[in-house]
């Protein structure tokens, strides 16, 4: 099983303590064994292909946003626990820059969480927004500016529950696009926006 960067770091302190816990209780063991191995299920990175053309999404999860915000479209997506936290360009293009934003630690899924701690990777005409969540206290950008991605590729991670934001370019009307709140979605994979609106 492939697994994101870092994703060892969160998953030896529980195989290290499996031995010495033993000593007290063998459940402790397995609890410590069947901790780090859901660390490592959490961090899983799986290889994905486009589904067709388009803007893909950029996360796995449900749909948790999709607004306008004056002549933009935005679409947002919430990773619970059991997701996917490896996040995926959804339109291909030269990354202009990456900006750490602080902020708070509010659930991922709320309205509030537009104020939480974020790193937005833009690009020409559009940009892709992680937000950390409650749990959420860890982004791990993988790009620089300068950097030349292409659709669906890989970008960076979240550590634990999460959102991931596209604000597509210009030319996409909010009837191009083709989830709705609620939707699930898988990074990289599904298209959310018609491919005749962005190339």
């Amino acid at each position: 099983m492939q697994v994101a960067p870092d994703a060892w770091k969160y998953a030896a302190p529980p195989f290290l303590l499996a031995g010495p816990v033993g000593l007290l209780s063998p459940v402790a063991t397995l609890v410590a064994l069947g901790l780090g191995v859901a660390v490592l299920a959490f961090f899983r990175d799986p290889e994905r292909t486009p589904s067709g053309a388009g803007v893909l999404a950029p996360a796995d999860g449900r749909v948790s946003v999709v607004r306008e915000e004056g002549d933009r479209v935005r679409v947002g997506v919430f990773m619970n626990v059991t997701d996917v936290h490896v996040n995926r360009a959804p339109i291909g293009g030269e990354v202009t820059s990456v900006e750490h934003e602080p902020g708070a630690h509010r659930p991922a899924f709320t309205k509030e969480s537009d104020r939480n701690e974020k790193v937005h990777v833009r690009f020409a005409d559009h940009d892709l927004t992680l937000i950390a969540g409650a749990f959420a206290r860890r982004i791990h950008p993988y790009v620089d500016a300068g950097d030349r991605l292409e659709r669906g590729e890989r970008l960076g991670h979240i550590a634990f529950g999460s959102r991931a934001d596209v604000l597509l370019p210009p030319s996409v009307d909010r009837s191009d696009v083709l989830v709705e709140t609620g939707d699930r979605v898988r990074a990289g994979e599904t298209v959310v926006v018609r491919g005749t609106t962005v190339e």
